[in-house]
């Protein structure tokens, strides 16, 4: 999977997120970090110790933390 996304079920960032890329017909592997330990100390690592969602992981190493509409499709050359 080239593109993996790490949230909740509540955040909103995350469900706007989702919508974007699945609009865009991106595919995706989704991890619920409340249901994941490793997930979640994925983020954690990956923000200072912090649960900041969504953290978005790209094939390329790139990762992009609460990202914009806008942020997300400049990532994936949509714009």
């Amino acid at each position: 999977m080239a593109l993996r996304m790490l949230g909740t079920s509540w955040c909103g960032d995350c469900t706007r997120a989702k919508d974007f890329l699945t609009r865009h017909g991106i595919d995706f592997e989704w991890t619920d970090i409340e249901l994941d330990d490793r997930a979640a100390a994925e983020v954690e690592g990956l923000n200072g110790g912090r649960r900041v969602v969504p953290t978005i992981l790209f094939e390329d190493g790139t990762v992009l933390v609460e990202p914009s509409d806008e942020q997300l499709a400049h990532q994936l050359n949509l714009d």
